[in-house]
């Protein structure tokens, strides 16, 4: 079967961010059980989020609109990143699981920030 393929879809940014999610809940699976309410479920929310908002500004039709949701897309991104690091303060992640994550989120930061300069050029 095929399916029409989105505009936002394609977005290398939109693909990292789903990467990201797809780690994020694969990582998650380590954590204690005591955090499925707590850091869990945050990093899991904010992971969405980012594509999530990707996807959305897609849709809209003027290019504010469209910048105003990789706005969002660029918090999630650093909310999630935020979290990342405090798995790894609390020791729920390896030195090399946060560096290789933290490697992939400075990445999706840096499309985000290129992102937005491209949508709100002239």
């Amino acid at each position: 079967m095929e399916y029409f393929i989105y505009s936002f879809e394609k977005l290398e940014v939109w693909q990292l961010g789903r990467h990201i999610r797809i780690r994020i809940y694969r990582l998650c699976i380590q954590f204690p059980d005591s955090e499925i309410f707590g850091l869990i479920s945050q990093m899991k929310r904010a992971s969405h989020s980012i594509t999530h908002n990707l996807a959305e500004g897609s849709g809209r039709e003027t290019k504010k609109d469209k910048a105003h949701f990789t706005i969002i897309s660029k918090g999630s991104a650093l909310e999630l990143l935020d979290q990342i690091i405090a798995a790894h303060d609390l020791e729920f992640i390896s030195a090399s699981q946060y560096a290789d994550l933290r490697k992939d989120m400075d990445l999706l930061i840096n499309k985000l920030n290129a992102f937005y300069a491209y949508q709100t050029k002239q």
